[in-house]
């Protein structure tokens, strides 16, 4: 299969350089393709956190039971999220979670949504039995944090035309390694997004369903965490959109307060995340994962000022 008539931003050498502008890069995608709908992402889209949990790390987005999620995801609908994400495994380290345990939590919180509101939902997980039951409750598209190790995720999604977020993740998630530093994050994350887009489509996925996540705070120490939002327009060269999961992040509460090991805890990063999201915004994130309210508007506005 030829992927270069495919990728609106590619040339037949490969991903170009991304043409750089003031403010910005040149390079945009204006589209998701999910389950039901194509998503137009002209203006940057927000998408609520809605977490089956008690062990998150933020504890402000703790819901104990599919009934709190479901009033925790109505209420960011009225807040004016444009896309709902829901989980029912904290992304942080930890023994492995049964299959049977998520879905008795995700499935119901899936069902009761799609019932009650029109938004779009994601089905946080990496669990390919897991997702498809999440695609059969409701969701219309997969927030994977291990990039897809499972290459029946790509697979599940090529049949049900479900949307994919690919989340940069160099070992296995849920499992506590130090970030290694990288000479140049920016050309490390161009690669292994190459290489994984490459593999979804010989698995037949439509390149549309892909949106990209650097994957900030998993295998990205601080420094490079914030190289890649200094330099985000630069993996606009990719040719898709980009997903930016940065609400309440550890480097934020290492930036605030200049040490890692004293870092502020996730309760006091809000407005660091703010500041995050309208900066991510102008230089070219297409949709932000986020917890507030606060970065919501922060979402907005810059998206407006960018336009």
């Amino acid at each position: 299969m030829a992927t270069t008539s495919r990728r609106s931003c590619w040339s037949s050498s490969g991903p170009p350089a991304a043409e750089e502008r003031p403010g910005g890069y040149l390079c945009r995608v204006a589209a998701w393709k999910l389950a039901d709908r194509t998503l137009k992402l002209e203006r940057p889209l927000a998408a609520g956190i809605v977490n089956v949990t008690d062990d998150s790390m933020f504890a402000g987005a703790r819901s104990s039971s599919p009934e709190a999620a479901i009033e925790d995801g109505l209420a960011l609908a009225e807040a004016g999220f444009g896309m709902l994400d829901v989980g029912a495994v904290a992304a942080r380290t930890g023994p492995p979670v049964p299959a049977e345990e998520e879905t008795a939590k995700l499935l119901p919180t899936l069902e009761g949504l799609s019932e009650r509101t029109e938004l779009p939902i994601s089905a946080g997980t990496f669990s390919v039995p897991v997702a498809e039951a999440a695609l059969r409750a409701g969701a219309v598209a997969i927030n994977d944090i291990s990039g897809a190790r499972a290459p029946a995720l790509f697979e599940l999604c090529a049949e049900t035309g479900a949307g994919l977020v690919l989340m940069q993740l160099d070992g296995r998630p849920r499992e506590d390694r130090d970030p290694p530093r990288r000479e140049d994050v920016i050309e490390h994350l161009r690669a292994w997004f190459a290489e994984r887009i490459e593999a979804a489509l010989a698995r037949e996925l439509d390149e549309r369903q892909l949106v990209l996540d650097p994957g900030l705070d998993f295998d990205l120490g601080v420094h490079d965490g914030l190289e890649v939002l200094r330099r985000l327009g630069e993996l606009r060269s990719l040719g898709r959109p980009l997903y930016v999961s940065l609400s309440r992040k550890d480097l934020l509460g290492a930036a605030l307060s200049g040490s890692w090991t004293e870092r502020a805890p996730a309760e006091q990063r809000e407005w660091a995340t703010a500041a995050a999201a309208a900066i991510a915004v102008e230089n070219g994130a297409d949709i932000l994962r986020l917890h507030d309210a606060s970065a919501l508007q922060a979402t907005q506005v810059a998206g407006a000022i960018r336009g």
